[in-house]
């Protein structure tokens, strides 16, 4: 089996949740939901039902400012 993009995107998000919010991954990995992706007739590729949300309230966004020669 391999992971559909969605997927994929779905594990990263996590993993930048985790870094974001300085928690644990483990627990949102094990409440992840996979299931077979019903667009693939071969059934061979992984979806996830219940990915996880990445709320930015209260982080501030850093400014970028470009430099003279970009």
């Amino acid at each position: 089996m391999k992971l559909t993009n969605q997927a994929m995107g779905a594990l990263m998000l996590a993993l930048q949740k985790s870094l974001l919010e300085q928690t644990d991954i483990v627990p949102l990995l094990t409440s992840m939901n996979f299931q077979v992706d019903p667009a693939d007739m071969s059934q061979g590729t992984l979806v996830i039902t219940n990915p996880p949300v990445v709320s930015l309230d209260g982080v501030e966004a850093p400014l970028i400012v470009p430099s003279e020669g970009e």
